[in-house]
């Protein structure tokens, strides 16, 4: 096995170990015990078990960021609004035992573990605010804050996959993927065939329309 393998046996081991023992009871001996390696082998990679958490979140961080692809308002929005909340949607439930530790941590029992899934945090937000900021210039969002819209959207998300991460109820993957769309068109979301298009232009036009001056 080489170190790259070794390096990401090591991160499917130590997130299974945290599924089962929370990260905060979880063991570097637990890990490595999982892994099947020495714990001298742990350190060859990892300093400690808070790099494992912080490396484990920047990898779904990445996902995520790779998941969402830009909307073109010339052709099907619903259509594209759904994938991306179904890709978005996959990568946290594919990956349930960091997303637990994301949605249920105690925020006063480690400030450093805080600290990480706070810009987790931040950083979604950011690739929302983008993509909400990108959309109403398209004519797919209504005016408003965009921040505001950003945190109203992470806060059903958070709820979802919180339920699902602690096995509350489990629901069907496009069950979500339906709600979640339902609730946006409520909301923000601006789909009507054709419209969204024109304002999107419209706005396009007068920002390069000249400014006159008396």
């Amino acid at each position: 096995m080489d170190k790259t393998e070794r390096r990401l046996e090591l991160l499917r081991a130590a997130r299974d170990v945290f599924a089962t023992k929370g990260y905060h009871d979880a063991k570097i001996d637990d890990i490595v015990a999982a892994a099947k390696v020495a714990k001298g082998t742990f350190y060859l990679y990892f300093p400690d078990k808070r790099s494992v958490f912080e490396e484990l979140v920047d990898g779904l961080f990445a996902k995520l960021g790779a998941a969402i692809l830009q909307v073109d308002p010339a052709e099907d929005v619903e259509a594209q609004v759904k994938h991306n909340i179904r890709a978005i949607v996959a990568v946290l439930l594919d990956d349930p035992a960091v997303t637990q530790m994301l949605m249920s941590f105690a925020a006063g029992l480690d400030p450093a573990f805080a600290k990480k899934i706070g810009s987790f945090y931040e950083g979604v937000k950011r690739l929302l605010e983008e993509s909400l900021t990108e959309g109403q210039r398209l004519g797919i969002v209504a005016e408003g804050d965009p921040d505001l819209y950003a945190t109203f959207t992470i806060g059903a998300l958070k709820e979802i996959f919180l339920e699902s991460a602690l096995a509350r109820r489990v629901r069907p993957r496009e069950e979500i993927v339906t709600a979640l769309f339902g609730f946006l068109e409520r909301g923000y979301l601006r789909v009507l065939p054709g419209e969204a298009r024109a304002l999107g232009e419209e706005r396009v036009a007068k920002r390069r329309r000249p400014v006159r001056r008396s």
